[in-house]
């Protein structure tokens, strides 16, 4: 069977996207702040170059140390200053520490950043002009940071009122959904129930009358008693489903303890951080065990089974096993219980495979993630 997924590389929360352009970001930052230095006319030495090198690099790592960073990017391009003298594009480094830590929230040690780096500036013997032009840059680096923190969180808002907005359409649509299957229940309830018991009674009084006269009952009169008593029996229960509004959950290793005393040979296996489900992705994975178990038992006989739930870090994987005699050139016809699995878990956002194994037996592998999310069934 296929193994989990590898998910894009990430590091500490941060795509693996991300990281490749802050280090783009980095590498443009100290080419622009080399050349600078290149074409200076004071000549830059190799300690420049490295300071400016080391004073850019770092600012690769913002997203997870933005105050570090910022010190970093500060003292080096510092020290780069004091020993150069450049212009003003040598504060880009700190520029950009700026912006992202005031972005991050920490717009004050920002602003005590551009000061410090300012008075290296001025102090190194830099034109008035030249300072008050970084000056400027550093009010706006400080003040873009901050409307670029307050921009991220309006559409963290805005996406988790449409979250929530979903959400109560979803409870609305469950709300009306529950409502009818009341209704159809009530209307069931009312011609079906009378009319199956009236059948069933005229048949019953017909049986007796027989019996009481002591002529032989006719087949077909008992077995319409019968089909009465059972069409009665089929409709409460189809009733007590309708009236029920959530399908109970139930625990996987009750169902494996049950498939064990009915001979089935079954080994459960847990993997991962267990975590409580959510109530339909709990049921999902009581059903999908459920119906895989009863195919096995059906179609595969007493075979050994495996049964597997593995918690990652954002699906739970389910795997039931068998090792039957299924084909893989013959692959079977999805029956009720396959297409239900495969609504169960489309309605989830998860994907579904069902078929033969290559090497015999057959494999049921759902994977659900634990936040649902609307797609297509697969």
């Amino acid at each position: 069977m296929e193994g989990e997924s590898g998910r894009g590389g990430a590091v500490g929360g941060v795509s693996g996207k991300a990281l490749a352009g802050d280090a783009a970001l980095a590498v443009v930052v100290g080419a622009l702040v080399v050349l600078a230095a290149a074409s200076g006319t004071g000549g830059a030495t190799p300690l420049d170059y490295g300071l400016i090198a080391a004073a850019s690099l770092v600012l690769a790592a913002y997203r997870t140390a933005p105050r570090l960073v910022l010190a970093l990017a500060t003292v080096l391009d510092a020290g780069y200053v004091v020993h150069a003298g450049p212009g003003p594009l040598a504060a880009l480094p700190v520029l950009a520490a700026a912006h992202t830590a005031s972005r991050a929230g920490h717009r004050g040690l920002a602003a005590g950043a551009g000061a410090v780096f300012l008075t290296v500036y001025g102090v190194s013997g830099r034109p008035l002009e030249s300072c008050l032009l970084l000056a400027g840059w550093f009010l706006c680096a400080v003040v873009t940071g901050l409307a670029d923190k307050n921009w991220q969180a309006y559409l963290r808002q805005t996406e988790q009122r449409a979250l929530e907005a979903e959400r109560t359409r979803e409870e609305a649509a469950l709300r009306r959904a529950g409502e009818e299957r009341l209704r159809i229940a009530r209307e069931l309830h009312d011609s079906l129930t009378h009319s199956i018991s009236i059948v069933k009674l005229q048949a019953g009084v017909a049986v007796h009358l027989a019996r009481k006269r002591g002529e032989e009952v006719p087949p077909a009169l008992l077995a319409i008693q019968e089909a009465g008593g059972e069409a009665m029996r089929e409709l409460r229960a189809t009733l007590d489903v309708l009236r029920t509004e959530e399908e109970p959950a139930g625990d996987p290793a009750a169902l494996v303890e049950r498939a064990r005393s009915a001979g089935l040979v079954v080994d459960l296996t847990v993997t991962g951080r267990e975590r409580p489900l959510p109530g339909g992705l709990e049921r999902a994975t009581y059903r999908i065990v459920q119906e895989a178990l009863t195919n096995v038992a059906r179609h595969a006989g007493p075979t050994p089974v495996t049964v597997q739930l593995h918690y990652g870090d954002r699906e739970l994987e389910i795997r039931v096993e068998d090792d039957g005699s299924a084909d893989p050139a013959s692959p079977p016809t999805p029956g009720t219980g396959l297409t239900g699995m495969r609504e169960r878990v489309a309605a989830l956002g998860g994907e579904l495979r069902a078929g033969p194994r290559s090497d015999g037996g057959f494999a049921v592998t759902a994977q659900l993630p634990y936040e649902a999310r609307a797609v297509g069934a697969t």
